[in-house]
């Protein structure tokens, strides 16, 4: 009992410890590169940009690193490329208003289909309700009347 308070104690001081230093670390070129789309339509970050000596990267290179020269804090350099080109450079949507559909909606969807799935199998492994119940006796007289006739089919 006292060791996992001991480990528990131990790894909250980690995460702590882990936050602060997140927390107070300056921002790179390559941490905001991470987190910025790249304009030039490639649909990928800025650091993952495929064109070959692509301008709009360089452009935003250069902007963060005059940024993190003048001392800014990487929400603000963040907060400055949405300014200048919107919502979209966030490689990342922010988790409010209109955007946090984005978060909710695959969460939804899974659980949608998860419960689909549940409803599909318990239907497929219920036995149909006509295999389960017995045959209707067949009448005597038309057991009778099919014989007759398939007498007269065998013996014309």
């Amino acid at each position: 009992m006292r060791s996992r308070k001991l480990a528990v104690l131990l790894l909250s001081a980690l995460l702590v410890s882990a936050a602060v230093v997140a927390a107070s670390s300056k921002p790179t070129v390559k941490s905001l590169g991470d987190a910025l789309i790249c304009q030039c339509g490639c649909n990928q970050t800025v650091n993952e940009c495929n064109h070959l000596e692509c301008p709009v990267r360089s452009q935003m290179r250069a902007m963060m690193a005059k940024e993190i020269a003048a001392g800014k804090g990487e929400t603000a350099i963040l907060q400055d490329f949405v300014l200048k080109y919107g919502v979209k450079v966030l490689a990342s949507p922010p988790t409010q208003g209109f955007n946090i559909t984005v978060w909710i909606l695959p969460g939804i969807g899974l659980l949608l289909g998860l419960g689909f799935v549940v409803f599909i199998v318990k239907h497929w492994r219920r036995p149909p309700a006509a295999a389960a119940a017995a045959p209707a006796p067949i009448d005597p007289k038309v057991l009778e009347a099919m014989e007759e006739e398939m007498k007269k089919v065998a013996h014309p």
